[in-house]
């Protein structure tokens, strides 16, 4: 509620003249068919990537308590990483949309380079930083003895995560801005496919390492996978 209130203020302007209530064009039906298709395709593509967070917990519950918790742990980190680059991807949403909808490839070209270069800056800053300091941070989170010394175990993760992450992450961002949401869609549906096969073949030998790979590997076929369609997605500009 508070976020509708806030948001009714930011429109307080817009709410001022009565365009607002020119009711054929706010329930034009083709307008909303578009907008249900994106939002649809957007709820699909994170159903599918909740799907993978919620069987890595599951997986990797089969190897104890403490693998348990040290994994519960260890993935604060990547929500670390999420919040930190979540500002430059937003960046990337408005940046990305404007030039998509002025039919500037250049400028949507720039947008997408400059806010992903600062994101870049940022994950190398994320990636040392977690190597450097991630024992401590681990010890903040966890008390128990086992978890830290578990947790610490498959610190490495952590630490190439976001690197591994980056286009990935960015790439949502452009392809939201440009909204190409099918594209994030079908991407997220490789990736799932990717991450399964992952875990099935590398679980058995690797154990909560093979787990952990798993994962990383569901974001680096999400960058590469995304990365491929990011041509089509200059070439629908024009």
């Amino acid at each position: 509620w508070g976020g509708l209130a806030l948001g009714f203020w930011f429109c307080r302007d817009a709410l001022a003249v009565p365009a607002w209530r020119d009711w054929p064009l706010v329930f034009d039906r083709q307008r909303l068919r578009v907008m249900l298709a994106v939002n649809t395709d957007i709820l699909l593509r994170s159903l599918m990537l909740q799907v993978i967070f919620i069987s890595f917990l599951f997986v990797g519950a089969d190897f104890g308590d403490v693998t348990l918790a040290a994994n519960q742990v260890l993935l604060q980190f990547l929500n670390i990483t999420a919040h930190a680059l979540d500002g430059f991807a937003f960046a990337a949403e408005a940046l990305v949309g404007q030039a998509y909808g002025a039919r500037a490839v250049a400028l949507l070209r720039r947008g997408a380079l400059m806010t992903s270069v600062w994101g870049l800056v940022v994950c190398i800053a994320l990636a040392v930083g977690f190597a450097g300091f991630g024992g401590a941070i681990i010890d903040l989170m966890a008390k128990v003895p086992e978890v830290q010394v578990e947790a610490r175990t498959y610190l490495v993760y952590m630490a190439a995560a976001p690197i591994l992450g980056l286009a990935a992450y960015m790439l949502d961002g452009v392809f939201i801005g440009a909204t190409r949401s099918r594209d994030m869609r079908n991407m997220m549906a490789v990736s799932l496919a990717f991450y399964a096969v992952a875990v099935a073949a590398l679980v058995p030998v690797m154990g909560n390492h093979g787990l952990w790979a798993s994962l990383l590997l569901s974001f680096v076929a999400r960058g590469v996978t995304l990365g491929l369609r990011y041509p089509a997605l200059e070439r629908g500009v024009g």
